[in-house]
């Protein structure tokens, strides 16, 4: 475990408390441990907008179903 905490950053008394669940370490040091653990990769999915198949949905919902441009100072001929 000496590694895995060298390789995140932290001391192994943080990793140690990783390992309990203790509420008080930084979310940041959780997410060092994952990457030094190689898991960082499928980690960074979850905040992905090409995954987010309900998030994509909903901004379909949103989008208005007809569209006009707006006409900015039309000029007319005689």
């Amino acid at each position: 475990m000496e590694i895995v905490a060298e390789r995140a950053g932290i001391s192994r008394e943080t990793l140690a408390k990783i390992q309990k669940g203790d509420p008080g370490v930084a979310i940041g040091n959780y997410a060092s441990v994952i990457f030094a653990l190689g898991l960082g990769t499928s980690w960074m999915n979850l905040a992905s907008i090409g995954e987010d198949a309900v998030g994509q949905s909903l901004d379909e919902q949103r989008i208005p179903k007809r569209a006009r441009s707006k006409t900015i100072g039309q000029v007319t001929r005689a």
